[in-house]
């Protein structure tokens, strides 16, 4: 049955924004709407012209019999640096001081539009990139891990301390602890993570980097390639990190025990401001 076309461009814009990163071809929608194909590439011109407008992300055409269209979503610098000014703002309330100066963000992490805010913006840094899986360590970085994994529409795999029977054969690493210099060891279900795949490692909070540096491990063991690593938020660290090719969304980057001051500024991600711009657009 034939629809108008403004509740046709309202069902086209939200079925676009739900399968991000999924090439649609052309003869969907004309099946679904029982409408010529002219009339749908019509449609498609108006939401790729608002979409540019409003810097929601890049709407492109794939020509060829196979082709169709592909929704890459991205955020804007101006909005990726408001959102995490909000956090740093957020992160430096006293309240959150934990002993042994650790800073309490899992309410964050909790929170359901924050998750999603924080996966675009990730996701935008990478969405020119070929990923085939993003990577984090159990507990908290998972749902950071899940965010992105949405915005770049590929699967999330979870690398964990313990050994869990439903997980099957894994494959384990030894690595040191970045801030207390302990061997610690991890591993990852030897079903979760193809050979050769290309990886982005994500995760909630660093320090020395010894965790990150684990998982860079065991993508070596599974013979992946890691694309990129970037971390929610980062904390100020005397010695030397274990990692160095890395970004960050926030820097703690001071805590007085004392005071309970806590001094949270944007992280790294945003020193790039050129490269991030362009990859915004």
């Amino acid at each position: 049955m034939k629809t108008k076309r403004s509740e046709r461009l309202i069902d086209m814009t939200a079925y676009i924004l739900n399968h991000p990163h999924t090439l649609t071809p052309l003869t969907y929608f004309v099946k679904k709407y029982d409408s010529a194909k002219s009339s749908i590439s019509e449609d498609l011109t108006i939401i790729k012209k608002t979409f540019k407008e409003r810097q929601f992300g890049v709407l492109e055409t794939v020509p060829g019999a196979a082709g169709g269209f592909i929704f890459t979503p991205s955020m804007s610098y101006e909005e990726s640096k408001k959102i995490v000014q909000g956090l740093c703002a957020r992160l430096s309330e006293q309240d959150r001081l934990l002993p042994g100066g650790y800073v309490y963000l899992s309410d964050l992490l909790g929170e359901p539009q924050l998750l999603k805010q924080v996966g675009q913006i990730i996701a935008t840094k990478y969405a020119d990139k070929k990923i085939d899986a993003v990577m984090t360590v159990a507990t908290k970085g998972v749902p950071i891990a899940q965010a992105v994994s949405y915005y770049l529409n590929v699967p999330f795999v979870i690398v964990r301390r313990d050994s869990k029977i439903t997980e099957g054969s894994t494959v384990s690493v030894n690595y040191v602890s970045g801030s207390s210099e302990r061997i610690e060891k991890m591993e990852l279900s030897k079903r979760s993570l193809k050979r050769g795949s290309k990886v982005l490692v994500v995760d909630d909070f660093m320090k020395g980097g010894g965790t990150v540096n684990g998982m860079k491990a065991l993508i070596e063991e599974f013979e992946a390639e890691l694309v990129g690593i970037t971390v929610f938020a980062e904390s100020t660290f005397s010695g030397r990190r274990m990692v160095e090719e890395y970004t960050s969304l926030l820097c703690v980057k001071d805590v007085d025990t004392r005071t309970k001051n806590i001094t949270v500024v944007p992280g790294n991600y945003f020193n790039l401001t050129d490269d991030f711009k362009a990859s915004s657009k």
